[in-house]
């Protein structure tokens, strides 16, 4: 659910890009054509940055997992959690021991069992190494005690406290093969964030991810072992890595992909509606943030830990024009952190307008005067920052750091890119150690699930040195976001989300700058699509979407 990229692409560049498409957009693997076989071919400018669950944070690494292991749970097409390798389920009166029942006689694509034992060793390995090589997915097993097979087909989930979201916590949770990553669980768990889990892949799921070439093209192939009452309509699909959003789209209306897989450029709409292609668009969950450091242990620049002077950078953005120049009205200015597109979004929260003379009077009463270059000096030094800014960020986000730039230089504030590929960008904003202590401001995006608990957890003290960006951390926040997931009430628990939401927009870890819109496009060729407010992403099709795509006849 890590950051997506959202990019930018250039109308004038079709005429030119669509001259050397023969050439330059496939210099790289293309995914092969078929002739009797129907492969759906999807175009990325974000390449799978790992095929292990551990250590990714790339979107198109999660159509890996989605597509390729199992799930107890997963949402449908109407966004409702529905069975999937657990067919019922039931639970204690207290709340607290879920017992799930599996599909029986199922099948790893290598042959081997798949059981309730594979996902008692999945949950498990997760709980055993969540201060170390498995903490990025450990959010998910919160409070769980224990995981137990009571037989090939039974597994007993224990909690120690009633969970609210164990549903959708476990539609994130790929069951993983024991018979492949036990012999990793030796000593302290390094072995598991170094194993490359190369393809071929053993699957569990519809697909098999058949071949893989770094930065080029991932190729899915049905799973023959695959359990599911429905087959997939289609054969596979491919994934086909793009240097740039104009090669991609050139693709796309000259035939040689059938749909973009990722987030659909708003500047290229009007273009690929006249070039005949679909093109579908709704409210999505994902949102644009500017990041501030907020690490108490932060040395340099500790203005910026400063509630006010957080509050006077928020009045300084003008996400109106971010969104009318930017994103052309496809997408709605941000205020919180849990998106309007979730059902769990506060409307009574709403965002600061664009004010830069507030903003002057709260940075002139902090008594943070302007140099003769009109930027301010706190003890001596300018008010000039770096803002790590990650590539696949490219486009979209380039014009709206050009947009803040601007309203930061009204106020006496000067902001420079650090342009990083994201695995770079990561470690510079954790640095040095996962203590959050060498850089100020961060732009990068997230596409969280429905459900808001990944989105309140970021912001967790438990997440600094994992999913935290921001290095935030809170005790009173902890304790509301602890209290979130045991209310079963979901009126009690509405009401503590929204407190919740409340603090960290008062706190400004992060200023939501908007909530764009889903845009998905494809080829009239193929249907079966169903837009998700999940940012139109291919890895954000349902599994029953996805199986359903076909060839118009």
């Amino acid at each position: 659910m890590k950051k997506k990229p959202h990019q930018s692409w250039n109308i004038r560049a079709l005429a030119i890009a669509a001259a050397v498409a023969a050439t330059a957009i496939f210099q790289a693997p293309a995914i092969p054509s078929a002739s009797a076989a129907e492969i759906l071919r999807i175009g990325a400018t974000q390449p799978i940055d790992s095929l292990n669950p551990f250590v990714s944070d790339s979107d198109y690494s999660s159509v890996f997992y989605q597509y390729v292991y199992p799930h107890l749970t997963e949402y449908d097409a109407k966004l409702e959690i529905v069975p999937s390798f657990a067919t019922k389920w039931e639970t204690s009166a207290d709340g607290k021991v879920w017992t799930f029942h599996t599909v029986p006689n199922a099948k790893w694509s290598d042959g081997e069992p798949l059981t309730a034992k594979d996902a008692a060793f999945t949950f498990n390995l997760i709980r055993k190494f969540q201060s170390g090589a498995t903490g990025k997915l450990a959010g998910w097993v919160a409070h769980m005690e224990d995981a137990k097979a009571a037989d090939d087909n039974t597994l007993v989930l224990t909690y120690a406290l009633p969970v609210a979201n164990v549903l959708t916590q476990l539609q994130a949770l790929p069951v993983l093969p024991q018979h492949i990553w036990e012999p990793l669980t030796e000593g302290n768990g390094e072995q598991i964030s170094t194993f490359p889990n190369a393809a071929p892949v053993v699957a569990g799921g519809p697909f098999m991810l058949t071949k893989h070439e770094n930065e080029q093209i991932a190729l899915f192939a049905r799973n023959p072992n695959w359990w599911g009452e429905k087959k997939p309509v289609i054969d596979g699909f491919g994934l086909q890595f793009f240097a740039n959003d104009d090669a991609m789209i050139t693709a796309l209306v000259t035939d040689k992909l059938d749909m973009i897989g990722e987030q659909t450029p708003p500047t290229s709409v009007e273009t690929l509606k006249k070039a005949g292609m679909t093109v579908l668009s709704g409210p999505g969950v994902g949102m644009k943030t500017l990041i501030i450091n907020t690490s108490a242990d932060k040395p340099k620049n500790r203005e910026l830990l400063d509630p006010k002077v957080r509050e006077a950078l928020e009045y300084a953005i003008d996400r109106e024009t971010i969104d009318k120049i930017v994103w052309l009205g496809f997408s709605t200015p941000g205020s919180t952190i849990v998106a309007p597109a979730s059902g769990y979004h506060d409307e009574a929260i709403k965002p600061l307008p664009y004010d830069t003379d507030k903003a002057n009077q709260i940075l002139d009463e902090k008594g943070y005067k302007k140099g003769g270059d009109g930027i301010r000096v706190v003890d001596g030094r300018r008010m000039a920052y770096e803002v790590i800014f990650p590539t696949e960020e490219n486009g979209t986000g380039d014009r709206a750091f050009q947009i803040i730039q601007a309203g930061f230089k009204k106020i006496g504030i000067e902001i420079t890119q650090r342009k990083m590929d994201p695995g770079a960008a990561t470690e510079a904003i954790q640095a040095p150690e996962a203590k959050y202590l060498d850089y100020d401001f961060a732009m990068w995006s997230w596409v969280p699930p429905v459900e808001p608990d990944f989105m309140l957890s970021i912001v967790t003290c438990a997440a600094r040195g994992g999913n935290s960006d921001s290095g935030y951390c809170n005790a009173d926040y902890d304790k509301m976001y602890l209290k979130q997931g045991t209310l079963l009430d979901s009126k009690e628990r509405r009401a503590e989300i929204s407190a919740m939401q409340k603090h960290i927009f008062e706190a400004r870890p992060y200023i939501v700058l908007n909530y764009p819109n889903v845009i998905e496009a494809h080829s009239p060729k193929w249907e079966g699509f169903v837009l998700s407010p999940l940012v139109g992403s291919v890895n954000n099709l349902s599994t029953e979407t996805l199986m359903n795509i076909h060839k118009v006849k």
